[in-house]
């Protein structure tokens, strides 16, 4: 079993990244999600809003893997969250619904509000693999160094919605006219686009990645727009 787990500050408040956070999917950087399906959404007598969704993800196999170690390439994930606006808390688990015997992944996100109106998020992960065969540490092992590869790039398109989140705000809402995020997201989830649907931060052992001021920062090359518009038209 191995464990991964790390926390970021954001400078932005917290109602602000949950929202982005539930609404990460599709983004330029996902084109493995292959849908995200809503399945329940729910208001608890706590005030708290639970929603389950289902999410279909496509990967690849190491060139080590046995042949037909799985029978196929897709993998179902189940997501459940809770928002708690009075308590500015939001807890997500996701975990694979197949493939459980290769290796079963569960993954915590916990994002609360911390000091001076920014946002902390934290991230745990477990890899478990119960396929024997003398693979069974190499299969965790992978599983890890994958989720870790992949975190820059799933940043990169979770940053691409917050920017736009950030920039439908600042512009002024007038009756009748359409919100700038929410036709940009319509645009996502067109079928001209790569992806038609949702890893995010990781405490590691390296104590840089423990401080919580290491907050990532969306890479060079232009703003959210300039990159969707880009993303828009390669496709």
């Amino acid at each position: 079993m191995k464990f991964y787990s790390q926390s970021f500050l954001y400078d932005d408040p917290w109602s602000i990244v949950s929202l982005a956070y539930l609404l990460r999917y599709p983004n330029p950087y996902a084109s493995h999600i292959l849908s995200c399906d809503v399945i329940s959404r729910d208001i608890t007598p706590a005030g708290t809003l639970k929603t389950t969704r289902l999410i279909l993800k496509t990967g690849s196999l190491p060139r080590w893997a046995p042949k037909g170690m799985i029978s196929r390439a897709e993998s179902w994930v189940l997501e459940e969250s809770e928002v708690d606006p009075l308590g500015k808390v939001m807890r997500c688990t996701t975990k694979n619904l197949d493939h459980v015997k290769v290796m079963r992944v569960e993954e915590h996100i916990h994002i609360r509000q911390a000091e001076d109106g920014k946002t902390l998020q934290t991230t745990e992960a477990m890899f478990l693999s119960g396929f024997g065969w003398g693979l069974t540490k190499r299969i965790e092992n992978y599983g890890l160094a994958k989720f870790k590869a992949n975190l820059q790039r799933s940043r990169e398109g979770f940053f691409i919605i917050l920017d736009l989140i950030r920039q439908s705000r600042r512009q002024p809402m007038t009756m009748g006219a359409p919100n700038s995020f929410l036709a940009s997201h319509r645009m996502l989830n067109g079928s001209d686009t790569k992806a038609t649907a949702h890893h995010e931060v990781p405490v590691t052992n390296d104590a840089a990645n423990n401080n919580p001021e290491n907050t990532p920062r969306p890479a060079a090359g232009g703003g959210a727009w300039t990159r969707l518009k880009s993303w828009l038209r390669s496709g």
